[in-house]
């Protein structure tokens, strides 16, 4: 028998699932729920349609609750959704804070239902890409990991801009990118630096720069910015880097393509040879001699947003485990925490040493 689904939250992901989910094997959407009824306008036909998310968790047919509504709304549903003995898929960020989300902890328990958090991010193929070489041991000793995501926009929208909305977009993006950066480098984090800034928005951050030290000697970026302009093509998207001490890897776009990239030989030292260049002699940063560097495409991983919803229905029937589990999206909430206090203290913050 297919699970049956409820949707509380009609907005941009609300309609994400639908669409996802709407010839989904082992799924069906049987109910969908928004304060705002015109934003169900366009649901498919047969679908039952609630304003209040009490009369849809009411119903004794749904067996999972996708949880899409703002931010700030999270806690409150989750809980009421726990009280209703349903299981729920909560929207990221899964809570604002630490204490929110161990009050939805207690909720789940006391009530014996299953609890994990969309984020489907992990499937994204440039994302995929990279741990396949992390993962590897093409590059030998990784000793950096960089991710960046970039636009020229700059604006939040809608409710993104409120901060008690739980806006900006540290809760928005950044949510994902460190997750997809724990979800990779295993080991624990020593220390955290980052920088957080409103450029252009007033009440929220729109630019953020992570630094995470982890203990196996890996230093991970992870850098985003809503008005970074820079006039290159693709520059307006996603950017992967990672070096080891064989070779670099690095992956470009939201559609990725990358490379691969070795030396001939074992590098020596330079001896008493250098070059001249305008900046003056170098022996390191020079242009490479003929045939020196060597580069090959990335094999681009296939994966989509489906498979978290593949996932979640064996998880479901006992047949693996749930790929997100609650202590994980927990580490990326104090990540979050810890950056914005070295963001505010302008300090590293130690962490998990």
């Amino acid at each position: 028998m297919n699970l049956r689904f409820g949707i509380i939250g009609y907005g941009f992901m609300g309609h994400e699932h639908m669409t996802l989910l709407s010839d989904f094997d082992g799924i069906d959407v049987i109910a969908i729920c928004d304060r705002e009824a015109d934003q169900m306008n366009d649901a498919p036909e047969g679908v039952a349609k609630y304003t209040d998310a009490a009369d849809l968790l009411a119903r004794d047919d749904i067996d999972v609750v996708i949880i899409s509504a703002n931010n700030n709304q999270h806690l409150k549903l989750v809980k009421m959704a726990a009280a209703a003995k349903k299981n729920i898929i909560c929207e990221k960020p899964v809570a604002l804070s630490i204490p929110d989300l161990e009050e939805m902890e207690k909720a789940v328990a006391e009530n014996g239902v299953k609890f994990t958090v969309h984020q489907q991010r992990r499937f994204d193929p440039d994302y995929r890409t990279m741990k396949n070489v992390f993962d590897s041991d093409e590059l030998g000793d990784i000793y950096t990991v960089q991710t960046g995501l970039y636009g020229y926009n700059g604006n939040m929208h809608d409710w993104h801009i409120y901060p008690e909305q739980g806006g900006g977009m540290m809760y928005d993006w950044g949510v994902h990118l460190i997750d997809q950066m724990l979800y990779m480098i295993p080991g624990k984090i020593t220390s955290v630096f980052a920088d957080v800034r409103n450029v252009i928005n007033e009440q929220v951050d729109d630019y953020f720069k992570v630094l995470l030290m982890f203990e196996n000697g890996i230093t991970a970026e992870v850098e985003l910015g809503t008005y970074f302009l820079k006039d290159e093509d693709k520059w307006f998207e996603r950017h992967w880097f990672m070096g080891g001490n064989k070779g670099s890897a690095y992956v470009d776009g939201f559609h990725p393509e990358g490379k691969i990239v070795h030396t001939a030989h074992l590098l020596q030292n330079a001896g008493h040879g250098r070059t001249m260049t305008a900046a003056g002699p170098t022996r390191s940063f020079g242009p490479p001699s003929e045939g020196l560097i060597l580069s090959k495409d990335i094999e681009i991983a296939q994966t989509t947003h489906r498979m978290y919803f593949e996932n979640y229905v064996k998880a479901y029937r006992g047949e693996e485990d749930f790929l997100v589990k609650i202590p994980e999206v927990k580490r990326v909430l104090k990540v979050m925490d810890a950056a914005r206090l070295s963001a505010k203290t302008r300090k590293s913050v130690d962490f998990e040493a």
